[in-house]
């Protein structure tokens, strides 16, 4: 089983919507098969708290324009850090570059099959993830002062 035709089309235009307005390190995967529930969803990142929410803004109108779908939820808008957009087939996760680093859905979801989105700010983040988490654990040993 993979990813509808359709629910493929959604994340695509979900991903132009998103870079269209700034929003970066744009990450789509094939959750089909492990999940069951949605076909795919999209990570973005955004700079800041007033990013995220034009991105989330810009994402559910292209979405509703072109292919008349509305998101059944919506989390998280009010604090601006993590917003989740539930669109049944697919789900469109923006959130602050600092809660995508942290939390590492990249990582998470990295076993899982790719949807190339054809777009420029989509990036195998994974990798990026990886060196600033080894970033923040050198950052932390180096802070602490082992004495002998």
């Amino acid at each position: 089983m993979t990813a509808s035709a359709e629910s493929i089309k959604a994340l695509k235009i979900a991903a132009q919507a998103a870079e269209e307005m700034q929003g970066t390190n744009l990450f789509a995967v094939d959750t089909s098969e492990a999940m069951g529930l949605i076909d795919g969803f999209l990570v973005v990142s955004a700079h800041n708290e007033r990013l995220v929410n034009a991105i989330v803004d810009e994402v559910e109108d292209k979405l509703r324009e072109e292919m008349s779908w509305k998101p059944a939820r919506r989390e998280g808008r009010a604090g601006g850090r993590w917003v989740l957009l539930d669109f049944e087939d697919i789900v469109v996760h923006v959130q602050h570059e600092e809660d995508r680093a942290f939390y590492a859905l990249d990582r998470l979801w990295s076993e899982a099959p790719r949807i190339e989105l054809g777009v420029e700010g989509e990036t195998e983040f994974t990798e990026k993830v990886d060196q600033e988490a080894d970033q923040r654990i050198i950052t932390a040993e180096d802070e602490v002062k082992i004495e002998d």
